[in-house]
């Protein structure tokens, strides 16, 4: 089985919808999840918004960001049909690539404190947890 990965269109919107609900993330439809904010987010070159698919099908997707100084991995998502096969990592090193190829040297996630497997995943590949940060947030509407 072998994934392809290719930046993420407009039009697989609904499909990486469809996926990261099968995956069990969470998906603020009336918030930073809506197909206005994700298709303007698809314009700005330095995103690495990417769709991994295996027989046309998308399977996977990573958003990749930076804001200049640090790049961060987002909605990493895998199929559970398709999980355990290394694609999460495909995934992972994709966006990687892409944001080290603008000069950023630092990349890090956000994963929720019950999260074991994601935890175990990205030390697996590299990543170390930070257990003196604390993360906080300032939302300008609750749904987003």
């Amino acid at each position: 089985m072998t994934l392809s990965i290719r930046n993420m269109r407009p039009e697989d919107y609904d499909a990486v919808v469809t996926l990261w609900q099968s995956a069990g993330l969470e998906f603020l439809a009336n918030g930073r999840d809506q197909r206005e904010r994700i298709t303007a987010e698809l314009d700005r070159p330095e995103n690495a918004f990417l769709v991994g698919e295996i027989g046309g099908q998308i399977v996977a997707s990573v958003f990749g960001t930076h804001d200049g100084r640090k790049g961060w991995i987002n909605r990493l998502a895998v199929h559970p049909d398709f999980q355990h096969h290394g694609f999460a990592e495909q995934m992972v090193r994709a966006a990687e690539a892409i944001i080290e190829a603008q000069g950023i040297e630092i990349i890090g996630c956000l994963i929720e404190a019950d999260n074991q497997a994601s935890k175990q995943f990205f030390q697996k590949i590299g990543y170390n947890p930070k257990p003196d940060i604390h993360y906080f947030s300032k939302k300008k509407h609750p749904w987003t």
